[in-house]
C-alpha cells in the first residue's frame, strides 16, 4: 500500500566562511542527518550570503566546495536530500528582488544581527547586508518550506520571513506561500561550548576556540591542552566554573559515560587533575573527529562525483524553484 501522507519541506543552508565545526555539527548537521529520512529537505551551500561580511574571498567555489563536501561526510545523502549551492538557483534571487520590493527600510533597519554587524565592521555596511532577511526569506520560500531548523540567532529572520510571506499573500489576494515554523529539535539540541571558557563554539570567536571535523589529530590536541581550566575545586561537589563545566560537556558528547563519570566523580572529591582529563578529552575528541576528516579526505579527491553532486542538487533544487517563481510572476502579473 502507497503511503500518500505529504512530507513536510524542510530548508536550511550554512555559509562557506570556514570549516565545518563540533558546534555546527551537533547543533544542526547531526539534525539535519535524521531529517533526510523523515521530510522533503532542501539544504544548501549560502554562498551568497557569504559575501556579505567577506565580499572578496579568496576562493569563492572553493570554500563553498568544502561545505558541500562536509555535508556529505557528515551523513548528509544525496539521494535522500536536495543538496546544492545557492548561487545554483537564480530564481531565488528573481523571489529575493520581488520580496525587497515589498521590504520596509524602517523594520530591516530594526534587524538585531543587522545592527550588531553595523557595529562590528561599520565600513562595510552594504545593502546586501540590509536585506540579508530577505535573501534568507528567498531562500526558504522558493521551495515553500515548512519547517526551519533555526539557532536563537536566527529566529528573528525567520519570523521576517513569515511576515515577508503573509504580506506578499495579502498583497496578491493568493496563498502563494506557507508561513514557516521553527524546526525545534528539543532535548536533541545541545550546545556545545568553546575552549575559550567563554560562550558557544564558533568560527568568529577564532580558530583556537573551535574544534573542525577535517582538523588533523596534533592540532586537536594542542587546542585541548591549552583549554581554560582553574586552579581546582576546594570543597567537595562544589558548583563547576563555567570553563570546566564546559570541558565536561565537551566530554559528554565524545567520551563514554563512564569516562564522564570517572572524572565527575575525581571533581566531586577534589581529586581531579585536569590535565590527565584534557589528555583523555583530547583522544576522544580525535578518536570522534578521525572518521569525519578520513571522509573529507576521500570526497575530496573525487572531483567525478562531487560534480554529480552538484549537477543532481541543482537539478532537484530548479525543479522545485521554477514551479514556485512561475507562480509567483503569474499572480504579480507577468507573462509567463
Amino acid at each position: 500500500m502507497t503511503d500518500t501522507t505529504k512530507r513536510e519541506i524542510v530548508c536550511s543552508g550554512i555559509r562557506p566562511t570556514g570549516n565545518i565545526h563540533l558546534g555546527n555539527y551537533f547543533g544542526a548537521l547531526r539534525n539535519f542527518v535524521r531529517m533526510q529520512d523523515e521530510h522533503d529537505c532542501f539544504f544548501f551551500v549560502a554562498d551568497y550570503h557569504s559575501l556579505t561580511t567577506h565580499p572578496t574571498p579568496d576562493d569563492l567555489y572553493g570554500n563553498a566546495r568544502q561545505i558541500l563536501i562536509q555535508y556529505i561526510a557528515c551523513g548528509l545523502d544525496p539521494d535522500k536530500a536536495t543538496i546544492y549551492l545557492q548561487s545554483d538557483l537564480p530564481e531565488t534571487i528573481e523571489l529575493y528582488l520581488f520580496l525587497n520590493m515589498n521590504a520596509y527600510l524602517g523594520e530591516l533597519e530594526r534587524v538585531t544581527s543587522f545592527k550588531d554587524k553595523v557595529r562590528q565592521n561599520p565600513n562595510n555596511v552594504n545593502a546586501g547586508l540590509l536585506t540579508y532577511p530577505t535573501l534568507m526569506a528567498a531562500d526558504i520560500l522558493i521551495h515553500k518550506a515548512t519547517k526551519v531548523p533555526v539557532g536563537k540567532d536566527q529566529e528573528q529572520h525567520l519570523e521576517m520571513t513569515r511576515t515577508f510571506a503573509q504580506r506578499f499573500n495579502n498583497m496578491y489576494k493568493h496563498e502563494v506561500f506557507p508561513l514557516p515554523q521553527a524546526y525545534n529539535f528539543g532535548h536533541d539540541l545541545i550546545k556545545i561550548p568553546g575552549l575559550d571558557g567563554s560562550g558557544k563554539m564558533g568560527k568568529s570567536e577564532g580558530e583556537g576556540n573551535a574544534i573542525f571535523l577535517n582538523e588533523d589529530p596534533k592540532s586537536i590536541r594542542k587546542k585541548i591542552m591549552r583549554a581554560k581550566t582553574d586552579s581546582g575545586p576546594t570543597e567537595m561537589s562544589q558548583t563547576k566554573p563555567v570553563e570546566i563545566e564546559n570541558l565536561f560537556t565537551l566530554m559528554k558528547v565524545v567520551s563514554s559515560p563512564d569516562t564522564v563519570e570517572y572524572f565527575d566523580d575525581l571533581y566531586n572529591r577534589c581529586q581531579i587533575r585536569y590535565g590527565d582529563m584534557k589528555k583523555q578529552l583530547a583522544e576522544d575528541m580525535v578518536n570522534f573527529c578521525e572518521p569525519f576528516r578520513l571522509k573529507i579526505e576521500e570526497l575530496s579527491s573525487n572531483e567525478d562525483y562531487l560534480r554529480r553532486v552538484m549537477d543532481q542538487g541543482k537539478e532537484k533544487a530548479r525543479e522545485s524553484a521554477r514551479k514556485t517563481i512561475e507562480e509567483v510572476r503569474h499572480v504579480i502579473g507577468y507573462r509567463n
